[in-house]
């Protein structure tokens, strides 16, 4: 089962909207290219396949500029990324897109990226933007390889007779047991070798050196890297991990993080805290009509606030507050803003709506507020591990259904309730989303996502109420 982390793989990444499979994913892609391509890249042609995702989308929904950022190796919460692909074609770079049949199409999100480097060189790269900005290079030129963007990693292509020596060498210098990946075709041999530390470059000086080698490429982590073990890998496992502990479910998900990333639990939390911060930024920006550029809907968030002031709703109150924040970041969202994905691009509006209305109304201390994230990743987490909360794969209603899901967590554990109460919740908050038909207009994540996750904040206290009130759930 591969490596699944609250602050990788779920409450993340910080990225530029309006959906984090063509943001945030193109942009990791377009990072590790670049980072494979050895030397400064002039020339990108990126190919999409015509019955994919990005094909009809990828100007609307912002593909170009994440690419363009990528390869000027500007951050995608940087200013100036709106103006990456006029900059890129300043700086000289060649960037194309086409749309064409690729041979080795089997997800929505394939692309294929040719590069060439200023000193000549020229690689191909194929890879899936497969949810929640989460991605998977697949092969490196003719060679099979699996790149995600969590390890340190050094490609290697040695000639086969050499090869068991040479691997012998290598693996003693990178201080691993064995390449993750490698295959021989004709005369040659790829390996993929991946490390948890940094590879000095002294070091790969010396790989370079080797009589045997003919091509050494090298790939820095794009996320936190796995350095122990992870605690649970189910629902069932967390559950007996946290009774065990006495923990409520925010303590649990604090404890997997921290032994995971090899690092204390202080930081995981304020790295949490750090990402609420995007998330109350980002509904401050949505109530301002004048911070927003949505291309398909007039902002409603400012007026459902001020309506709900004045009075104005058949029940108001603090869901309706609610309500309209989480709309307020789904609109910053779609405007191409800056959000935190919850899971993804096109779900950030739930958790920020919840939790921003919790912390002001009901002052919650950073610490509560960090343990209520760690409860809703918890659940991300297994979903995650045991199914998806990717579109892609299961239609974009089980984006906003999980992060439903997680706010329920969140809000039992804001409550006081134990970690069984709060995967109950989230069970629950399941049971009432997935499986709808959803056919989001123009191919984006405004509608109908901005009313689906309005409801879905609605259906977090709900589902909560029902759990604490006593409600047994029948299905785990």
């Amino acid at each position: 089962m591969p490596l699944v982390s609250l602050l990788n793989d779920v409450l993340g990444p910080v990225m530029r909207g309006p959906s984090s499979s063509h943001t945030a994913g193109a942009y990791r892609i377009g990072r590790m290219a670049a980072m494979l391509a050895g030397d400064a890249v002039v020339r990108v042609r990126i190919g999409f396949d015509p019955t994919g995702s990005y094909a009809p989308t990828y100007r609307a929904l912002g593909v170009d500029a994440a690419f363009a950022a990528a390869f000027l190796n500007w951050e995608m919460i940087d200013d100036r990324y709106p103006q990456a692909p006029a900059e890129a074609a300043a700086q000289g770079l060649d960037l194309r897109f086409v749309v064409e049949p690729l041979a080795c199409n089997d997800h929505p999100n394939t692309i294929r990226l040719e590069a060439a480097t200023r000193s000549g060189l020229g690689h191909v790269v194929w890879a899936r933007s497969i949810g929640g900005g989460m991605i998977d290079v697949y092969r490196f030129d003719e060679w099979p390889c699996r790149l995600d963007g969590k390890s340190w990693v050094v490609l290697t292509k040695v000639k086969v007779a050499a090869e068991p020596d040479v691997r012998r060498r290598i693996a003693a210098l990178l201080r691993v047991d064995a390449p993750a990946w490698h295959q021989a075709e004709g005369g040659s041999m790829l390996a993929q070798w991946n490390s948890p530390e940094p590879v000095p470059p002294d070091l790969i000086r010396q790989l370079r050196s080797m009589g045997s080698v003919a091509d050494v490429r090298c790939a820095e982590p794009l996320m936190h890297v796995q350095k122990g073990p992870a605690l649970f890998s189910s629902a069932r496992e967390m559950l007996e991990v946290a009774a065990a502990g006495h923990w409520s479910l925010g303590q649990a998900a604090c404890a997997y993080e921290a032994a995971l990333l090899g690092i204390p639990e202080s930081e995981v939390i304020a790295e949490m805290l750090r990402r609420f911060a995007i998330m109350r930024a980002s509904v401050a920006q949505g109530l301002d009509d004048s911070r927003l550029d949505l291309p398909l809907m007039s902002p409603s968030a400012s007026k459902v606030m001020r309506a709900e002031q004045e009075g104005r709703l058949a029940h108001g109150g603090m869901l309706a507050r609610a309500a309209a924040r989480s709309l307020a970041a789904l609109h910053v969202c779609n405007s191409k803003g800056v959000v935190c994905a919850a899971p993804t691009g096109g779900s950030s509006g739930v958790l920020p709506g919840l939790l921003v209305t919790l912390a002001e109304e009901r002052h919650l201390t950073d610490r509560q507020i960090a343990m209520a994230l760690l409860a809703a990743s918890a659940v991300g987490l297994v979903m995650a591990q045991r199914a998806t909360f990717a579109a892609e794969e299961a239609g974009c209603q089980v984006e906003i259904g999980v992060a439903g899901a997680m706010a329920a967590a969140a809000v039992v554990e804001l409550t006081g309730g134990s970690a069984a109460q709060a995967a109950d919740a989230a069970s629950i908050a399941l049971q009432n989303t997935l499986g709808m038909v959803c056919d989001p207009v123009d191919g984006g994540c405004e509608i109908p996502c901005h009313t689906r996750t309005a409801a879905a904040v609605g259906q977090a206290f709900i589902c909560a109420d029902l759990i604490l009130g006593g409600y047994a759930n029948p299905i785990s």
